[in-house]
């Protein structure tokens, strides 16, 4: 591994502007886990077309702020109104709340905050150290290790989310279809355009993402920002005692460890990562009847590994090219337009962007530790703005956002039938991650695919004639057979009683 470079990254983190935006992308991050529902995917889409007149390095330090910062701002709600700000941080409210109403609140969001910071700091030592080896191997890859690589890329984001197998994996399968919209890549003959000259192109993911993470979230949102809010509970010290320190750093080292493992998969992410975290310490305790009463260990954990995913998850993104989860689609997106395409050459071609992202983790992080604190009393207040002056703003900008894209009222349009698919999807129980990530990779997959097809001279048995993309179609075998038998063993397990799980 090349020192220098990664000692350039430092220089670059500590320029002023990027210091910047580091700052504003956290600050965000946080604010963005409080409100409920909005999620850091649906941010970053409406903030897409900001990062137009940003330079690469910061736009992107900025964006990949907002994404680990949100981790932690959903903790907040979460333990003094047990309402999740983030998907990440459901497990958290079990515990996390339970210690709030025992006047341990200030206890729970220190240990989360002192987790947050282990668990991203530790996951970014080993991106340091990992990201290159990977990269290095993946400049081997050709078109059908791509090809394989995309496969159980969407794969497994359809059938590890959190929705019903087969609705994920039909949300994936319409995300492809939308893929192919616009002119053939290889042959260039028009394809479901309709006739329509504004088809021609395809659909720009920033429109795809603003629509159905931005629009879509906003609407479905409405429906449920408008219950009345829990009364918010005093947290009081915010330092964890010696005591209660030591029950946690056990959890924080093994939810560091699964969260920065989960967090490289695809269809892993932060979400996953605190929920076998919670598991984790749970089947480790020599006292599991503790754990939804206010154990320590069960914010620890999950608050570790949701930050060390976060991070872990860019290793894919950066060295390969294909994101982990929907975040990571759209950030995937913010290099594209900035003329960066993610993958084994990023390292190589743009060190500054990728070290400069890496190395700005350690400061964002740092920003999180000073700031969760101090800020806790100004977010939980901001809970008290009335969705409908928050929603026809948000819309307002994604639209101005949309507009200035390409100066194009057809785009508005597109937003808004996208926004409302997106909000259909949610009301009928269809997950918008699957179907974005497939719409991303969906690009990739056909242009590999079809090379490989003409390097193979039609022989679909090519793909197990080299080496690394033989072992990748067992991978993606493997995937296809144990992950739906294990969604049924986890099925049945829940369904169990407790006394017909004793027995």
């Amino acid at each position: 591994m090349d020192f220098g470079s990664v000692l350039s990254g430092f220089e670059v983190v500590f320029e002023p502007q990027n210091i910047l935006y580091c700052l504003i992308g956290v600050t965000l991050g946080m604010l963005v886990g409080v409100l409920p529902g909005l999620g850091p995917a649906a941010t970053i889409a409406i903030l897409l077309p900001i990062t137009y007149n940003i330079e690469p390095t910061p736009a992107v330090i900025m964006l990949a702020g907002i994404f680990y910062g949100a981790q932690y701002g959903g903790t907040i709600t979460s333990v003094l109104l047990r309402l999740p700000g983030e998907a990440s941080t459901v497990v958290t409210a079990l515990d996390g709340h339970q210690m709030a109403r025992q006047g341990k609140a200030g206890s729970a969001l220190g240990i989360a905050a002192i987790g947050s910071f282990i668990g991203g700091t530790a996951s970014i030592v080993l991106l340091t150290f990992i990201a290159p080896l990977v990269a290095d191997a993946a400049l081997e890859f050709g078109p059908a290790e791509y090809t394989v690589l995309a496969l159980i890329g969407i794969f497994l984001v359809a059938t590890l989310g959190n929705g019903a197998l087969i609705k994920s994996v039909a949300a994936a399968g319409v995300g492809l279809l939308l893929a192919t919209v616009g002119l053939d890549p290889l042959v260039g003959t028009p394809r479901f355009t309709f006739g329509s000259d504004q088809l021609a192109d395809g659909i720009d993911f920033v429109i795809v993402a603003m629509g159905v993470f931005g629009v879509g979230e906003i609407l479905y949102n409405l429906e449920h920002r408008l219950r009345p809010q829990p009364a918010v509970l005093s947290f009081g010290r915010a330092i964890p005692r010696r005591p209660e320190w030591l029950q946690s750093r056990m959890a924080i080292l093994r939810g560091s460890i699964v969260g920065f493992v989960l967090g490289v998969l695809p269809g892993g992410g932060a979400t996953m990562s605190s929920l076998v975290a919670y598991a984790v310490e749970k089947r480790s305790a020599k006292d599991p009847s503790r754990f939804g009463k206010g154990a320590i260990e069960g914010v620890a954990g999950p608050e570790s590994a949701n930050n060390a995913a976060a991070t872990s998850s860019f290793i894919p993104l950066l060295t390969l090219g294909i994101p982990a989860n929907a975040t990571m689609a759209v950030l995937f997106g913010a290099l594209l337009l900035q003329g960066i395409p993610p993958g084994p050459q990023l390292i190589v071609d743009h060190p500054d962007v990728f070290w400069g992202v890496v190395n700005s983790m350690y400061l964002g992080n740092i920003i999180l530790l000073l700031l969760s604190i101090p800020l806790i009393g100004v977010f939980v207040r901001l809970l008290k703005v009335r969705a409908g002056i928050l929603a026809p703003l948000t819309v307002l900008v994604t639209m101005i956002g949309v507009y200035s894209i390409r100066n194009n009222a057809f785009d508005m349009f597109l937003v808004v039938g996208l926004g409302i698919l997106g909000y259909g999807m949610k009301k009928l129980g269809f997950e918008p991650g699957p179907f974005v990530l497939a719409f991303v990779l969906g690009k990739l997959l056909e242009a590999s695919f079809r090379r490989s097809m003409r390097l193979f001279d039609g022989d679909v048995l090519g793909f197990f004639q080299r080496p690394v993309s033989a072992v990748l179609v067992a991978v993606l075998v493997l995937t296809i057979v144990v992950i739906p038998v294990l969604r049924m063993v986890r099925n049945r397990q829940a369904s169990l009683t407790p006394a017909e799980r004793k027995s």
